[in-house]
């Protein structure tokens, strides 16, 4: 519950202030007071009358009417002073800053229960426990530095831990990113990083509202939610990028397949970040100069020019471009031998643009022109320029200030020199610029922005899958684990997946029958383990009858070997498909090269179910070995449309299907006009007898 009196209150009582401004409560009054917050401003200290020049009280007995509580107690204490508070005090909103409460231990948890009773009971707000505060350009309620530039048009970052919100606070300073709000929810014990986000969507306003969202969280507890307005306010026009903290690991169950292998809370958070239209980030340097791009007009295109007067960081950024599938397109023609002509002897244009270290001012407004006007094939100009120490970059930076504002294509400021122009750099974002003091980051960085795609539809595809013969095989399957090769072939067909014919049998002679009618050479695999390949249950390009009579008795002596399955031997590019299921985020869908290949490589990525063709195209496209998938270096490529026809096909048979748990088809055999099934499994669980921790 997000109240009035949390994001404006008419009055403020810091509970615990103090004039030690290196203390929490003293350091809070310190920054309400410095931030101009024009409100009632109220202290409770039994010992001071005054502090800090606020008046303040003994107790929270004798204080008036509030809006806003900031506690900076000890936890033991919070409790009866948030009941006095809101039940005699009228305060319909709380930030705690303690610590001390279900983080820690269990006593703590309890104290941590009846605060939220407390103020769910009296509709009031909570903030906390265990955080820094809440920062919006109303009230400065937080007790850290550095305090950012503040503009109700600046960024909205909401962050799980406290600690971390100051260090991308400190990255962010440093950049010129500014900022709307900070919300720190510590514990979240009411309110968290969901609950924010569903605050601003519900209530975004596309006139006033600011449109980029910063986000790092250390736990969702709601991936629907999330997904629901995250996605909303993207659609909305808002930006949103964020570190998901504490997803290597989805428990410690040992996987039986090779997507249970692979698949874990982090691909689950890929998944749902990608369908939400998330750009996810791993680092705090990578979220705030995500958060800074956002700021700039926005990109239309992949290719760039690198506009410089210095080779070496020109050449460094066109290879993390490259490396992210981003363009650095060679300039030439008439209008780039006219504008070399107007440089100094010696210089580049081919791009990246080297103006060379004696380049003027002059020159550098003349490439931006030309980026701008005359090289229609540039979509956004990065401009690289720091400084030895020999000259000023004042004039130098005014030109990109003037352009900045000017041009319809994004100008991107690369200005390294930090230090020794640091005047400079400061006059810079003092106009209300950002800067990317590293070249390489920025390149890597605008890869993963223009790589993110948009909000999936939330639509299922369901043409070509029967949904109600899918139900009636999962019904008819008589226990739960691994399902026979039948049930997984009817499931497949159900699914409008096409899988190679196939013949199961124990007897020899059915065996050999089959393999006859269909012709030679086949392939063999026993039925029963589950990791064929590790008990040497494979057997590929079997050429004859007595070979494969053979096989059958080398196969049905393996422990566990209940059958043999023999199918035509196809040739074509091994692929895979795969899902497990996650608690609470659902099926997580991966697909990659196939074969060992899988587990060897470890090249997938995952889509969250049910999928959109545009989803599954996306987790294609985003594979490493993606050119393997197109085709190079004189092979063929296979049919991607069909690939990605399987997997939308397999999320929708998912969707209808959640008694599977785990499953994977590899391999899928792909050609350039056919992508076959030829391998598959499925675990069913009825009831899930295993939970995963909190992603």
């Amino acid at each position: 519950m997000i109240t009035s009196q949390l994001l404006r209150p008419e009055s403020i009582v810091v509970v615990g202030a103090s004039n030690n401004v290196h203390k929490p409560g003293g350091a809070i009054l310190r920054n309400l007071i410095a931030g101009g917050y024009r409100g009632e401003l109220r202290a409770v200290n039994p010992k001071e009358k005054e502090v800090q020049g606020v008046t303040a009280f003994a107790s929270v007995d004798e204080l008036p009417d509030t809006d806003l509580a900031i506690l900076a107690i000890p936890a033991s204490a919070c409790p009866d002073a948030v009941e006095t508070l809101a039940s005699a005090k009228g305060v319909r909103a709380f930030i705690i800053i303690s610590a001390g409460f279900g983080e820690e231990t269990p006593e703590g948890a309890e104290l941590e229960r009846r605060i939220l009773d407390t103020v769910n009971r009296y509709g009031a707000s909570l903030i906390g426990p265990n955080c820094i505060g809440l920062l919006n350009t109303w009230h400065h309620s937080i007790f850290s530095q550095p305090i950012p530039q503040l503009n109700p048009k600046g960024v909205d970052l909401i962050s799980s831990s406290g600690a971390t919100a100051v260090f991308i606070l400190e990255s962010a300073v440093t950049k010129g990113l500014q900022f709307n709000s900070v919300w720190s929810v510590g514990n979240a014990k009411q309110i968290g990083v969901e609950d924010v986000l569903q605050f601003m969507d519900e209530r975004f306003d596309a006139e006033k509202d600011p449109r980029v969202k910063l986000l790092y969280i250390e736990s969702i507890h709601n991936p629907d939610r999330l997904l629901f307005h995250a996605s909303s306010l993207i659609r909305k026009g808002c930006r949103i990028a964020a570190i998901k903290a504490g997803s290597s690991e989805s428990g410690s169950r040992a996987a039986s397949s090779h997507t249970g292998a692979i698949a874990s809370s982090d691909a689950a958070v890929e998944a749902l970040f990608r369908k939400a239209g998330i750009v996810r980030c791993f680092s705090r340097e990578e979220l705030t100069t995500v958060g800074c791009v956002f700021t700039l007009p926005e990109l239309k295109g992949r290719n760039f020019a690198i506009i410089t007067h210095a080779g070496g960081p020109g050449v460094m950024l066109t290879d993390a471009l490259s490396k992210g599938g981003l363009n650095v397109p060679k300039l030439e023609g008439e209008a780039a031998d006219e504008l070399k002509s107007k440089l100094f002897p010696g210089a580049a244009v081919g791009n990246p643009i080297d103006i060379l270290a004696t380049g003027t001012p002059e020159h550098l407004r003349l490439c931006i022109d030309y980026c701008e006007e005359r090289f229609g094939e540039i979509d956004a100009m990065m401009a690289i320029f720091g400084t030895p120490g020999l000259v000023t970059m004042f004039e130098m930076y005014d030109v990109l200030d003037e352009k900045m504002r000017s041009c319809r294509k994004p100008i991107f400021p690369i200005l390294p020199s930090v230090n020794t122009a640091g005047a400079e750099v400061s006059a810079f974002l003092a106009k209300g610029h950002v800067n990317f003091a590293d070249e390489v980051t920025l390149g890597t960085t605008l890869a993963r922005i223009v790589n993110t795609p948009k909000p999936a539809l939330p639509e299922i595809e369901l043409f070509g899958v029967d949904v109600p013969r899918i139900r009636r095989i999962i019904d008819s399957i008589p226990s739960d684990g691994y399902i026979e090769p039948h049930y997984v072939q009817a499931l497949l067909h159900a699914a409008g997946i096409p899988v190679v014919d196939e013949f199961v049998s124990g007897k020899k002679e059915e065996v050999v029958a089959f393999a006859r009618r269909v012709g030679f050479p086949v392939a063999v695999k026993v039925v029963g383990p589950v990791h064929k390949s590790d008990v040497g249950g494979v057997s590929l390009n079997v050429k004859g009858e007595r070979y494969l009579e053979l096989e059958f008795d080398r196969m049905m002596a393996i422990p566990d070997a209940r059958a043999v399955m023999v199918q035509p031997m196809l040739k074509g590019t091994e692929l895979f498909v795969g899902a497990k299921y996650e608690e609470r985020f659902g099926h997580v869908v991966l697909c990659g090269l196939g074969g060992i290949f899988v587990e060897v490589l470890r090249d997938v990525s995952s889509g969250l179910a049910p999928l959109s063709y545009a989803e599954a195209y996306s987790m294609i496209r985003s594979l490493r070995a993606y050119k393997i998938i197109q085709g190079t270096r004189g092979q063929r490529g296979v049919n991607e449309t069909k690939f990605a026809e399987i997997i939308v096909r397999l999320s929708t048979l998912l969707r209808f299907a959640t008694e599977i748990k785990e499953m994977d088809i590899n391999p899928l055999l792909a050609t350039e006009t056919s992508v076959v099934a030829v391998d598959a499994r499925i675990r069913v669980e009825r009831t899930s007898l295993f939970s995963s921790a909190d992603a």
